[in-house]
């Protein structure tokens, strides 16, 4: 364990089964977490006092993810939502989790957190293209984290190595709905009045080896 006085860095938290069990002298405060991401160039993500590095991908990894950024601007162009790369920050109130989602969408105004006027606390859509290392995290505690967000209404699991996109919608009852969509098919975002089409998301994007770069 990194003392302290260094910055309290370790994995991500899904290899630590009960990331609270970290001794309360040894976590970050969130003030510690944030003058930790102006001392590095690196983003961090924030959970129980334990803050981790985020990995790069693969270069296909990152044409799906500036497609699907691309895409959605071009739909929500002149409306009320707003989508934003992984240079936003997300903080969930109601834990504390900070995190860089891959793709962000604000409808009606950013809300910003009190402690961090870099993060806003308000998505109506998170994204994140998955990838070897990352996936299980995406879709365990990561996503729990996200259905602690009130604003938030769907988020998307969007492969990199083949047309496929998994969408989990909030329900009325606060339930999730689960659809899953291949080439052909088309992706309804109600919340933000758009669709996504799975093929034209992915066309032109070449093939290439997937265990490269992860």
């Amino acid at each position: 364990m990194i003392p302290r006085s260094s910055g309290l860095v370790g994995p991500r938290p899904s290899e630590y089964p009960e990331p609270m069990a970290v001794p309360a002298k040894e976590r970050l405060t969130y003030p510690e977490y944030l003058a930790l991401e102006r001392e590095h160039d690196v983003r961090h993500e924030f959970l129980g006092g334990v803050a981790w590095a985020t990995a790069g991908g693969s270069v296909r990894h990152a044409r799906v993810k500036m497609r699907l950024t691309l895409h959605l601007g071009g739909a929500l162009a002149g409306r009320a939502c707003e989508p934003f790369d992984s240079d936003l920050k997300v903080r969930v109130l109601e834990t504390g989790f900070a995190t860089y989602p891959d793709l962000t969408v604000v409808c009606g105004g950013d809300e910003r957190h009190p402690e961090d006027s870099h993060a806003v606390t308000n998505p109506t859509l998170l994204a994140e293209v998955l990838s070897p290392s990352t996936e299980a995290w995406d879709r365990g505690e990561k996503f729990a984290q996200y259905r602690r967000i009130a604003w938030l209404r769907d988020y998307l699991l969007v492969r990199a190595g083949e047309p496929h996109i998994e969408h989990y919608q909030r329900q009325d009852d606060g339930s999730w709905r689960l659809s899953d969509h291949r080439a052909g098919d088309i992706v309804l975002l109600d919340a933000l009045g758009v669709s996504l089409t799975v093929t034209d998301l992915y066309s032109g994007i070449p093939t290439e080896d997937e265990s490269a770069g992860e």
